[in-house]
């Protein structure tokens, strides 16, 4: 992956001294070189950051045509770009360069829009189309590479990061609207004033008239009763064959390629798969922590003997969390609700300094293969015999009761009236809203309802309408958490935070739209979740990974533990003169919230962790953008 940054300004030059300090912000995302190039009519300026992992020699960008009227800067992977090239070659595109990106540049003057249909992989782009007087900016599928627009003084600005949009000049301001109605996780906005995204499955169009964005690609579960007839046997054949594909386009690299590795069925799939694709020990990487309930390193050691792995393990401390936190956040430019962000920054961190660049990482599955406790909830809270089934396994697992940080629903009716059903992903994150709620500095003319309310209104109800519950919540939790919390907070930002490249085998499309096809009793089964990938890959992993329980990954609780370095960060700021710069709180209530929460009994730690983490989040963006209230 790297660093793109763009600027459209069909009525004024773009000025070198925008474009410069922009990519220079970006250069964890590429540290090997940076190019800028202007258009000949000083409307166009591109930028790119480059991380070298395939044609290291001739691969930089911008990519131009032979004719030098198209011009491309690209992050991230596009896959089974040989054989696009070789069909693209035969349509009379001719290449310049071995690089995968350049596949995009002549599919895209071959097909128009329609290239990306074209495309396989985790990117973002712009392409400038000199003839047509067009910026053309897409992001892949599932979102799992970031991209950035605003409009700007008659400008418009289009990167990887927000860092970047400030660095060329785009003023630092929070987006109070965004915050309160929770939009910047729900939606395309983000943190701060008038900057979006590019929502994943959609692209940009720029002209001389404006700009518009539109869909190319949607997440679609078949509604109910149609899903597909096929047997358990087929199913677990055709799966694996795509995960074997998946993981092995997502091996070709110039440069050497690792495997995070945790006690999870996720990433041991992954592991698993990769060691019957290679003919060399692959190097895994498991972070390790000093709670027991956390610490996974044991299992992912025995998985790693099996597949025969280079193993590292990395010992986490409470220490190195609180040491790390502010630059974490930084890399985000987001919200955490825990700080396994932290943890993944760290790890990155490692395995960028033993001098990879490239990792493979078992990000998207739970929400392609129905992964998380709450989808489990989503079948059993109906079938009274299951319903003290599913209290069981949730008081089980100490972390995965974790993820439902509350459980008071109370009325949740205006869901229902939306959808038909209240999918049990939700109400837990109106009871953390409703938390932060009660330390604002105002009211709002939102609420945590109404947050919900928005969101539900902006998803494209006809691919919920009719459909299971489950795939409803699946569609739901895709469009919002998947995208705007995970792919940020523990995906791409923290791994390129330090050059390196995360790729996710479970997002891929193929993948994905043959799992979507088939009916939730292959994907949880006998309150077991992702059913059909335990037995796909049952024969790569071992015994006790395809037992064992869904496990997320999130670092040890250290904001209530008195002893931990971390909860005296959190007391020292949040008093702190510096915190009254956050515009959203009061902090009369923030301290005697903080006086509170040390009496609370272990069941409320998860909601209160999360809202402490929330307000470091925002005193961290805070501290380091200088952010001004508009």
């Amino acid at each position: 992956m790297c660093g793109i940054f763009a600027i459209y300004s069909p009525n004024k030059p773009v000025n070198y001294a925008q474009l410069k300090p922009a990519v220079e912000s970006l250069n964890h995302r590429g540290p090997d070189n940076y190019n800028v190039w202007v258009s000949a009519q000083a409307n166009v300026g591109l930028a790119h950051a480059r991380l070298s992992i395939i044609d290291l020699h001739t691969g930089q960008q911008p990519i131009s045509n032979v004719a030098e009227n198209c011009h491309i800067v690209a992050n991230g992977e596009f896959y089974d770009f040989e054989q696009i090239r070789e069909s693209l070659q035969k349509r009379g595109a001719v290449f310049k360069t071995k690089s995968d990106s350049e596949i995009a540049l002549h599919a895209y003057q071959i097909f128009g829009t329609k290239c990306l249909q074209q495309l396989r992989g985790e990117f973002a782009f712009c392409i400038w189309d000199e003839n047509n007087h067009t910026l053309f900016a897409a992001r892949d599928r599932y979102g799992v590479n970031p991209l950035y627009y605003t409009w700007h003084n008659g400008q418009l600005f289009i990167g990887s990061e927000v860092k970047s949009l400030f660095a060329a000049g785009v003023p630092a301001i929070w987006d109070e609207d965004s915050y309160y109605s929770r939009a910047y996780y729900y939606r395309d906005r983000s943190l701060f004033k008038n900057i979006h995204q590019v929502p994943p499955g959609h692209f940009l169009m720029a002209t001389p008239g404006g700009f518009r964005i539109q869909k190319y690609w949607d997440i679609d579960f078949p509604v109910s009763g149609d899903e597909l007839n096929i047997s358990d046997e087929d199913a677990i054949e055709q799966l694996r064959s795509l995960l074997f594909d998946s993981v092995n386009t997502r091996l070709r690299s110039d440069v050497p390629v690792g495997v995070y590795l945790s006690g999870g069925v996720d990433s041991c799939a992954v592991l698993g798969l990769a060691s019957q694709l290679t003919n060399q020990p692959i190097d895994s990487f498991t972070l390790s922590f000093d709670q027991r309930d956390y610490d996974e390193g044991a299992i992912a050691r025995r998985m790693a003997d099996k597949a025969e792995s280079n193993h590292h393990e990395i010992k986490i401390s409470q220490d190195d969390i609180a040491d790390h936190f502010i630059d974490s956040i930084r890399f985000s430019e987001n919200v955490c609700m825990n700080p396994h962000g932290v943890a993944k920054y760290l790890l990155s961190k490692y395995v960028s300094n033993l001098g990879f660049k490239v990792v493979l990482t078992g990000e998207g599955a739970d929400e392609v293969f129905a992964g998380y406790s709450t989808f489990r909830n989503d079948v059993l809270k109906n079938q009274t015999s299951a319903q003290n089934r599913s209290r069981e396994l949730s008081q089980s697992n100490r972390v995965t009761s974790g993820l439902e940080f509350s459980r008071e629903e109370g009325d949740t009716s205006y869901i229902e009236n939306i959808l038909g059903n209240v999918p049990s992903w939700l109400p837990p994150l109106v009871g953390m809203y409703r938390q932060a709620e009660s330390l604002f500095r105002h009211s709002n003319k939102y609420s945590a309802e109404s947050s919900v309310v928005q969101f539900l209104n902006h998803l494209d109800l006809t691919k919920v309408t009719n459909r299971h519950p489950v795939h409803q919540a699946m569609y739901s939790i895709s469009k919002a958490l998947l995208p705007n919390y995970v792919l940020m907070t523990l995906g791409d930002r923290m791994e390129m935070a330090h050059s390196l490249e995360g790729r996710v085998p479970f997002l891929d499309h193929k993948v994905a739209e043959f799992v979507n096809q088939l009916p939730v009793n292959l994907k949880i089964r006998n309150g077991q979740e992702k059913y059909i990938l335990r037995e796909a890959v049952k024969p790569y992993i071992t015994a006790e990974v395809y037992k064992r329980q869904k496990h997320p990954f999130f670092a040890p609780p250290s904001v209530l533990v008195p002893e931990a370095k971390f909860h005296q960060l959190v007391q020292d700021t949040l008093r702190s003169t510096e915190f009254t710069a956050v515009p959203f709180f009061e902090q009369g209530k923030v301290i005697n919230y903080l006086d509170t929460v040390s009496k609370l009994d272990p069941e409320s730690w998860p909601l209160a962790e999360a809202t402490l983490m929330e307000l470091m989040s925002l005193y961290a963006l805070q501290h380091h953008f200088k952010l001004s209230v508009a």
